[in-house]
């Protein structure tokens, strides 16, 4: 059996180009939008946001679901789970480009994307004046630096105490011990992505760019988008180390498995968003209207569908046959699909306020976005190759290795 993965000559050649038209990217929208006039600034720095914000929220949903169905002891995932745990190992860098960007905008003076900075539109404003309290560079630092900062630390306590197993067989008593110490580790994860992912960091990192309206269901939309982003890249991963001759245990029933989570979380996704639109729609109150009337209508109309198409349509159209779940290439190209169409959906929940409902050149901004799939690939190859491919002494094994759906 392969235990130890080795990372191809190819796979380190794409992410590294990834990683370079990322850069690329960089340095010429810089020259192109960064150092324009104001509608070219925010066109730079929402692009920046929308990425690091996003690919940070897809990367951290890879930990949620682990310590999700650590909770649920749900065994079945153990056979694939160094996947997982190598992809929330690109937390910390990632988190840490976000942290940046965020207190660029922050500190930077940069309201041209958070209107709530400019004090004197603040004074002047009763909406903005009466969500002062928490929409002001101090609450919003020290909140991000405890979100990101818990994700990194709560998530390396997990992945160490998986590599701990590695050493030597558990004892019965041992392999309690580690169950109740998983448990109780995944668990304070799961709180405390609930008070950020779940409820206060869209909220503040998202939301906040359109100041006067707000959503109760938001950050649970933004969770759903992100999460089925998330199952489709540990889909991706999942079948090209599989392909490389490795993760023998991991067959095509546990590929059926994730196949149903990003059936089922797209159909989710699609219930958060027709409600939150359908409810806004119906009640015609302009205060809360004016969020989707530049979505709905004008320049982003086709995006504001081709979202829907992506993401809804697409799975429920070819997910719905429990064959095109056991299929590889159909797997790889719905991930890759579905990958795409929740950074669309990033897209048009950042750029249409700071752009006036206009639409920006999007090469630039899906250019940045490489870069950042390149830098998961580069950290993903390098966790992975860090540890046995296999938990093969934790308790839950056999589950995994006898999985049939």
């Amino acid at each position: 059996m392969k235990e130890h993965f080795e990372i191809p000559a190819r796979y380190k050649q794409w992410s590294l180009g990834l990683i370079a038209v990322g850069v690329l990217s960089l340095i010429v929208g810089f020259f192109m939008y960064g150092t324009g006039d104001e509608t070219q600034q925010r066109h730079f720095w929402g692009s920046l946001l929308q990425n690091s914000v996003y690919f940070l929220l897809v990367v951290n949903a890879a930990m949620f679901f682990l310590c999700a169905t650590t909770l649920a002891m749900g065994g079945w995932q153990i056979s694939f789970r160094r996947v997982t745990e190598a992809i929330s190992a690109t937390v910390p860098l990632i988190g840490g480009i976000t942290f940046v960007i965020l207190m660029i905008l922050i500190f930077g003076n940069k309201h041209i994307i958070y209107e709530w900075l400019d004090k004197d539109l603040v004074s002047k404003d009763e909406i903005l004046k009466g969500k002062k309290a928490f929409l002001n560079p101090t609450f919003f630092t020290i909140w991000t630096v405890l979100s990101i900062g818990l994700w990194t630390v709560l998530g390396i306590k997990m992945r160490t105490m998986s590599r701990d197993t590695d050493k030597a067989p558990l004892t019965v008593d041992e392999g309690k011990k580690f169950i109740f110490k998983n448990t109780v580790w995944a668990a304070l994860y799961i709180v405390w992505f609930t008070l950020t992912v779940a409820s206060t960091v869209p909220w503040l990192w998202l939301m906040s760019i359109n100041a006067h309206w707000f959503s109760t269901m938001y950050s649970w939309y933004t969770f759903a988008s992100t999460f089925v982003a998330g199952m489709a890249l540990i889909t991706l991963f999942v079948i090209y180390v599989k392909n490389q001759g490795y993760l023998e245990y991991t067959n095509i029933e546990h590929l059926h498995d994730l196949g149903k989570f990003q059936f089922a979380f797209s159909i989710f996704w699609t219930y958060l968003w027709f409600s939150q639109f359908m409810l806004i729609w119906y009640a015609n109150i302009s205060e809360e209207t004016i969020y989707f009337k530049s979505r709905f209508e004008g320049a982003y109309t086709g995006i504001f569908y081709l979202n829907l198409i992506i993401n809804f349509l697409a799975p429920i159209l070819i997910y719905m046959r429990r064959s095109s779940k056991r299929n590889y290439a159909t797997l790889v190209f719905m991930s890759v699909a579905l990958l795409f169409g929740h950074w669309l959906d990033f897209f048009q929940m950042v750029f249409p306020s700071p752009t006036g409902g206009k639409v920006p050149m999007i090469l630039f901004d899906f250019g940045v976005g490489l870069g950042f799939a390149g830098l998961i690939m580069f950290v993903t190859g390098k966790a992975l190759a860090k540890a046995p491919l296999l938990a093969k002494n934790h308790p839950l094994i056999k589950e995994s290795l006898i999985h049939h759906t």
